[in-house]
């Protein structure tokens, strides 16, 4: 589903921020991708939203080489990716129904088509009721939960969320968590970076560790990659 090919990401007069990453993820795979403020994290997502290009290195997604992607082809490889924030990025003059919504309207989807797929949506993350409220009035993670199901509305095939947890108390972070292993479940491939290092341990997923741009082991040690051997 993703595959990194020692790809590598140089930002001008910083260096390298990605080096040499290499890894791959399969279909349905949930993983987590940690590493300390400035490793890398938030970079290596915006690559596989196509937010930002490789210096060197390949990228493929869903078997497309990213790297080859024309401008006008980036929108509908987006719609392979579900994006979910730290801080939510909610439109807040708009119902939770409408920032929902938006994914689909942008795709042109039809009236019925909207309606249906938003109100399952909304249903799957328990904010059905709510589909008339404001983000203002709704407590942290239930904007979070707002944000998911914007992220899923679109059926795509991999959710990347970045510090999703990270504004929450330690139950309501538990509590998404589970929330991103009932997708992983039904074969939504998800990769999540996070500083949570206390909620990651307690959950059975395979963690991706970056120390200045490079995949390490638990010992901080170059991590080997075998795409054969897993």
């Amino acid at each position: 589903m993703l595959k990194f090919d020692n790809v590598s990401m140089r930002y001008p007069g910083a260096g390298d921020v990605l080096r040499n990453v290499s890894f791959h993820l399969e279909r349905g795979e949930m993983a987590f991708l940690t590493g300390h403020s400035g490793a890398g994290k938030s970079t290596l997502l915006k690559l596989i939203a196509l937010i930002e290009r490789c210096s060197r290195g390949q990228v493929f997604l869903d078997g497309k080489n990213l790297n080859l992607a024309t401008d006008r082809q980036v929108p509908y490889m987006r719609r392979k990716v579900g994006l979910i924030f730290q801080d939510y990025k909610l439109l807040q003059d708009r119902t939770v129904f409408d920032n929902v919504a938006l994914p689909l309207v942008i795709a042109g989807y039809g009236h019925n088509e909207v309606s249906r797929r938003v109100r399952a949506a909304l249903d799957k993350v328990g904010l059905l009721t709510k589909e008339k409220k404001y983000p203002a009035v709704l407590s942290g993670g239930e904007q979070q939960r707002v944000g998911i199901a914007r992220a899923v509305v679109n059926k795509p095939p991999m959710i990347l969320a970045d510090e999703p947890t990270g504004n929450l108390d330690p139950e309501l972070s538990a509590e998404i968590m589970h929330l991103f292993e009932q997708f992983q479940q039904v074969g939504v491939t998800i990769l999540i970076a996070s500083h949570d290092i206390s909620l990651i341990a307690q959950m059975d997923h395979r963690i991706l560790k970056l120390d200045h741009g490079q995949l390490v082991d638990e010992f901080g040690e170059l991590a080997e990659v075998n795409d054969e051997a897993r």
